[in-house]
């Protein structure tokens, strides 16, 4: 009778393997955070304000979002600010709490301050940690955003907690 013969072990054949599937999780890793970033600049462009009353571009600056007015429905004031003195004038940001900014032009005007891109371990997508400023009452609030099925985005402005506070839905701008 043969006797069985048991495989050689090989040491090399072990660090081979070790450093291939090493090199398999950094590509894997490598892969998906490249996905993961690039998914954060799904809301960069032009959005539309509820009732089209203003567009809104929204732009990265390093690993942050920032939104600012491009355009107004009524981007002047109206035959209402005539007492003022400010008829046909463009609309600028009178109620800002820093009387500095109270000639600074609503068009151009950066609303959406520090957003970050993050996602959950359900896969949920949100810009959160910044802040929306309000120019019709100059007041700034905490915001979320989440970008839905459809292409709209969800925004929520609010003070403390989320419970207290306000929504809109953006749409992309057409052409």
């Amino acid at each position: 009778t043969k006797a069985a013969t048991l495989p050689i072990f090989n040491p090399a054949l072990r660090i081979i393997k070790a450093a291939l599937l090493t090199a398999l999780v950094a590509l894997v890793w490598a892969l998906s955070s490249s996905y993961v970033w690039a998914n954060g600049d799904q809301i960069i462009g032009s959005w539309v304000t509820p009732d089209d009353k203003a567009v809104v571009e929204i732009y990265q600056q390093e690993d942050q979002y920032f939104g600012k007015f491009i355009s107004l429905k009524e981007p002047n004031y109206g035959a209402d600010m005539q007492v003022e003195g400010l008829e046909g004038q463009p609309k600028v940001d009178r109620k800002n709490p820093d009387v500095t900014q109270h000639e600074q032009p609503i068009v151009g005007l950066v609303m959406l301050h520090g957003m970050a891109y993050t996602v959950s371990k359900q896969g949920k997508q949100t810009w959160q940690g910044g802040t929306i400023y309000d120019p019709s009452n100059g007041k700034s609030y905490k915001c979320t955003i989440k970008l839905n099925a459809d292409g709209t985005l969800d925004l929520r402005g609010y003070i403390g907690i989320s419970l207290f506070g306000r929504s809109q839905t953006w749409r992309p701008q057409q052409g």
